[in-house]
């Protein structure tokens, strides 16, 4: 009984773990690597708005990353937030609209998926 807290403790973790963060719409899934969809997202927001798209690893080895839509900066800008399923395997694609406005074509995202 000892062990209860404990135990507690871990269901609740992970059960936060294994959802969506907040604020941000879910565009879809992929059963390719996320350092493959990503580099596909940024690629096409560059070619489309001949702009820098910034992309940022949040977890090593490009198992997770930020993409920065066209113009937009990180910590706040718009970005497309590719993870590892929350789900099984493969890869989870969000789009967080950042706080100065900016806007992206998800269709770009889905097109990656």
């Amino acid at each position: 009984m000892k062990h209860l807290p404990l135990i507690a403790l871990t269901v609740a973790i992970s059960a936060c773990a294994a959802q969506p963060p907040a604020g941000v719409q879910s565009v879809g899934t992929s059963q390719q690597p996320p350092a493959a969809v990503g580099k596909c997202i940024a690629q096409k927001w560059a070619d489309k708005s001949q702009q820098q798209v910034v992309t940022q690893n949040t977890l090593a080895w490009d198992r997770a990353m930020d993409v920065y839509a066209p113009g937009q900066q990180p910590p706040s800008g718009s970005a497309a937030l590719v993870r590892p399923s929350y789900q099984g395997s493969g890869t989870w694609v969000g789009f967080r609209p950042g706080a100065s406005g900016g806007t992206a074509d998800t269709s770009d995202i889905s097109g990656c998926l």
